[in-house]
This record gives structure tokens, sequence and C-alpha cells, in this order.
């Protein structure tokens, strides 16, 4: 077990930056924050604002978001001051690998994997919802058989049920669409990336500004039918009301399921290899695209459920919905289209993301090199792990419901920010000489405020959500012991 604690040295970090496979340092703040932005705002904003306010907050999701924005801020500190110390691939991982030791890194490398891989079915579900609500202004519909997934989560009763379906095809379509492009390989320049960005603010804008003029002050009463709290443990309520099925409901429950709308924001760090001056621009990219989506995030969700009573919200496409519901069938249109682009665009990110993981891990000889670690000779991209990817994305994104898929999310995203928090006390204790170009402002208050908020977040999440996640580690556990461990370049490295 001692061996399982050992640390990788920063200094060995920094080395591998300086062979020639090291990224090109490219990226200045303008667009490490339009990647931000752009990785933000997706399936967060044009999907789970419905789930959020129908179910666990009404219209005191507003509340909710600037909960989980300020939870995401103590964490983007932490990210921040690791990236500027580190500014090399493999965020969270390489983190806790440097301060936590190899088997911490093990399981938020396994973490992080629940993170993108379920992260990228919960886009691809909000995509097919968006597609079809689309199509459908056109007069054009999904067989029922292949239009949703078979089994639909009922938070009145806490029990799965079938819903006549046999798969979501649009979801399936978009995932291989991704999974192909990502083996062939594609080059996003920084431009392209940041004029997507300028597409999907402006559509919220739009959102925002057309919206307000039909908005009904009457609908935000009462403004948090389900309490201002909703704190639970192991979903056990402790404050606040209590759902039909028993899950706690209420701004802080809210919280904990819209935190999904935030996860694209510790991308940025992942980038910090590759940015011109990462101990400055790293920060900056973290917490302006933070400020920038929290404001439209709580703009948004003011505006929808001031246009429609929070009871009336379509769940599976709510922004486009209250604006056919008030008869701008032009404008349900616009916003369609635009949360497709949008969508689509996040869902590359994600699924790009995945299999860099898998690659930083088998490098590191923790998982088996000949498949996570293979790179195309033609391509020069993972192919192995992106088509495996891409099998797991379809497999979850056709037969589970949306509702399930974002908690599952949550409670993995989550538990990784907690564990970078904590990486910071440790590592200002342990390093305290190390170089830190930029240093999380209040410690240690930052870091505990961000692992308490994250805790908070976490234990308001249904208590299943946290079965999966002790089911999902017990079984990376088993693949760390009996394969990871004995395979360890550190490991080898350190005789």
């Amino acid at each position: 077990m001692k061996n399982s604690f050992r640390k990788k040295p920063l200094a060995l970090l920094l080395e591998e930056m300086k062979g020639e496979h090291r990224l090109h340092r490219v990226l200045g703040p303008v667009a490490l924050t339009s990647l931000g932005v752009g990785a933000i705002i997706g399936t967060g904003i044009f999907v789970l604002i419905g789930v959020a306010a129908h179910d666990k907050a009404g219209p005191a999701v507003t509340l909710s978001f600037a909960l989980a924005g300020l939870a995401c801020v103590f964490a983007a500190l932490c990210y921040a001051e690791f990236a500027s110390m580190a500014p090399v691939a493999g965020s969270a991982y390489t983190y806790a690998y440097a301060t936590l030791g190899e088997l911490f890194a093990w399981i938020i490398g396994w973490d992080l994997i629940l993170e993108y891989a379920v992260a990228s079915a919960t886009v691809a579900h909000g995509w097919s919802h968006y597609f079809q609500d689309f199509i459908g202004i056109f007069g054009y519909h999904m067989p029922a058989l292949l239009a949703k997934a078979p089994l639909d989560f009922d938070p009145a009763t806490g029990l799965l049920s079938s819903t006549g379906s046999m798969f979501d095809l649009p979801a399936v379509v978009i995932t291989c669409i991704v999974t192909v492009i990502l083996v062939k390989g594609i080059r996003e320049s920084a431009g392209f990336n940041t004029g997507m960005v300028i597409v999907k603010v402006a559509i919220v804008l739009l959102v925002i500004v057309l919206g307000a003029m039909y908005v009904k002050p009457e609908n935000w009463q009462p403004f948090a039918p389900f309490g201002y709290s909703g704190f639970s443990i192991f979903g056990k309520t402790v404050f606040g009301q209590t759902g039909p099925a028993g899950a706690p409901v209420g701004v802080l429950a809210g919280a904990a399921m819209i935190f999904f709308a935030y996860i694209g924001f510790d991308s940025v760090s992942t980038h910090a290899e590759e940015a011109r001056n990462p101990q400055r621009d790293v920060p900056i990219g973290l917490m302006v695209s933070l400020v920038i989506c929290t404001v439209l995030y709580i703009a948004v969700a003011a505006v929808i459920t001031g246009m429609v009573p929070y009871g009336n919200i379509n769940i599976d496409a709510p922004v486009s919905d209250a604006f056919r519901q008030v008869g701008l069938g032009w404008a349900q249109f616009i916003i369609s289209l635009g949360a497709i682009t949008g969508i689509t665009s996040v869902l590359l990110v994600m699924m790009l993301s995945q299999p860099r993981v898998f690659l930083a891990m088998a490098r590191d000889g923790l998982l088996p090199k000949s498949f996570f670690g293979a790179i195309h000779e033609k391509f020069r991209t993972p192919w192995k792990s992106t088509i495996l990817t891409g099998l797991f994305v379809a497999v979850l994104g056709a037969l589970l419901p949306l509702r399930l898929l974002a908690e599952l999310v949550n409670i993995g995203t989550l538990f990784a920010f907690v564990i970078v928090c904590a990486a910071v006390l440790i590592m200002r204790r342990t390093n305290p000489e190390a170089e830190r170009p930029f240093r999380a402002p209040l410690v240690p208050f930052v870091p505990i405020a961000g692992i308490v908020t994250c805790l908070m977040l976490m234990f308001s999440l249904p208590a299943e959500n946290w079965i999966r996640l002790v089911v999902w580690l017990a079984i990376g556990f088993c693949i760390y012991f009996f394969y990871g461990r004995h395979h360890s370049i550190l490991r080898k490295h350190e005789g």
C-alpha cells in the first residue's frame, strides 16, 4: 500500500514538458476564455434549466445557479494555482499525482472518465431533443420507437418506467458522427472556437432580451415553491422539503442538479500546456468564463420561469418551447438551430477530452498502453480509446433518461473538485517552497470553502447517486490493484 501513495515529483512533470511531444503554446487569455465559455454554454443552459425549475426549485432556480457558480469559483481558484505551478496536460489527474499520490491520481482519473463519458451522453441526449424540436417546426417527427430512451425516471415515484421506445436514434447518430471526426483528427483554430462562442452567446442574449418582453411577474409566484434549502445526507433530508419519492427538493437540491451546467470550465485548465503565459492567462480564462456564464445562466433562468409557469416548462427543450408557448414560432426556430450548433460543439469537446484522460493514464502505465495509448499512424489520434468512448456514449445516450445521466455526472465532477481543493491545502503544507506564479487568495479559506460547498451539493443529490459512485469507484479499485499498480511507470522508475 505504501507504494500506492508514491507521488510524481513536480520536477519530473516539468521535465516531461521539454520533450518533442510537448504541445505548442499558442493560446492567449481571450482564446482560453472563449474555450471556457464555449465548453460551458450548451446542454446546461438549453436543457437542465427546465429539469431543475420543474422538479427541484421553481423560479428560485436563479439562486441555484448562483450557488453552483460560487462553488465553482472556489474550485477554479484552486485549479488556477495548480495550472500555474505545473502548466502541463492532465488537469486534476496530474495535480493529484503530484500532491496526493498515485492511488488518488487513479481515483481522480477514473472519476474524470465518469465525468466526461456520462457528460457526453447527457449532451447527446440534449442534442436529440433539440433536433427533434427543430424538425418538428417543419412538421417532421421521429418514429416513436426511435425518438427517446426506452426508460424514463419518474421523480414522483423514484422508479424507472418504460416509454415504449426502443432507443434514442438521434443521440446515437450524432455520437457516431463526432466519433468519426475525432478519430480522423480535427484542428480547431482559436478563431473558429471564438466564432462559435459569439454565435452561442448571441442566441443567449436574444433569449434574455426578447423573452424579457413576455415575462409575467405572477409566474414567479411562489418564488421558491420547494423551499430554499434541500440539504440531505445520503438521500435523507436534513433541512428542507422532500419530493414525492423522498428525494430532497429546494434551492440547494436544484444547485446540485444544475451544477452540470458549469462542468466545462475545468477544460480551461487542461489547456495550460498550450497557453502562452499560463501563470496569467489560465486564471483569467477560468474566472472570466465562469463569471460570464453565471450571469447569463441567472438571466436566462429568470426569463424562462417568468415566461412560463414552472410547472408547464418542457424539461426536454425548455428554452425553445417557452417561446413556442408564447406564440413566437420564429424565435423557436432560431433558438433550436442555435442550440443544436452549440450543443454539438460541447459534445465534441467532451468526447475529445475523454480519450486524453485515457492517454495520460496509459502513459503512466496505469492502463494498457497498447490499447489506450495507441496513436493512429496516419491521423495521430488515440483512435482506439476514441472509438471505445464513442460506443460507451452512444449506448448511454440511447438507453438512459436525462435525469439519471445529469445527476450521475454531477456527483463525479463535484468529487473531483473536492480533491483538487484538498490538494491545494496539502501542497501548501508539503511543498511551501514551490514556485506559485498564481496563488489562490485567502488560503485556507478558499479551498476549505470549496470543499464544504462541493460536499454540500454532493450530499444534496439523491442517495442512489452515491451508490452509483461507490460502484464505479469499486470497479476502478479492482482495475488499479490488479493491473495499474503493477505496471506503474513511476514504480519502475523508482525501482
